[in-house]
């Protein structure tokens, strides 16, 4: 009777911890993501004008194509931190009938990070119309000697190019 008893208290503790477990605030919760990610860097490269493909190696393929909307694509990208709050971001960029970006829309404007849009900070970094006739050519400063700027732009100046074979016409006379 006694064993029983203490057979019945051992399950009974060993399920309590086994259910605790389960809450326990040090357990690790995965993060999850899914979609595309689109970073700042990404929107800053799109410009109107650009066709399907330019935009597509910019930014990868579209999550979401709408056949009701062929010239939209949407860009989503929703991350959920390990117990956190789930946190979604969406882009959709537009073309007109020629195939060319007309229109972006989204939580990522060109030029502003999204923290400088949610502050209202501005960064310096603005998007301007470029001057028509205001060309004006940067100047480079030239990279430190021994820097790897340096080694990189010696071993570019001295690529060979290297001249692509030819092939021969096929003979189309009959045999």
């Amino acid at each position: 009777m006694q064993n029983t008893k203490l057979l019945l208290t051992s399950f009974t503790l060993v399920g309590l911890l086994a259910l605790a477990g389960c809450s326990f605030p040090g357990v690790y919760k995965i993060d999850i993501q899914q979609g595309n990610v689109v970073t700042q860097d990404m929107i800053d490269q799109l410009r109107p004008g650009m066709t399907r493909r330019q935009v597509r190696f910019i930014m990868g393929n579209p999550l979401l194509t709408d056949t009701f909307h062929a010239d939209r694509w949407d860009y989503l990208y929703s991350l959920q931190p390990g117990g956190g709050e789930r946190q979604q971001e969406r882009v959709s960029v537009i073309f007109n009938g020629n195939d060319q970006l007309v229109s972006l829309s989204g939580d990522f404007m060109p030029g502003v990070s999204r923290d400088e849009a949610l502050l209202g900070k501005d960064s310096g970094t603005s998007v301007t119309a470029p001057a028509q006739n205001a060309e004006q050519p940067k100047s480079e400063v030239p990279a430190k000697p021994g820097s790897l700027l340096d080694q990189i732009q010696k071993d570019i100046d001295g690529v060979q190019t290297v001249p692509v074979p030819t092939p021969e016409p096929l003979d189309a006379s009959p045999q």
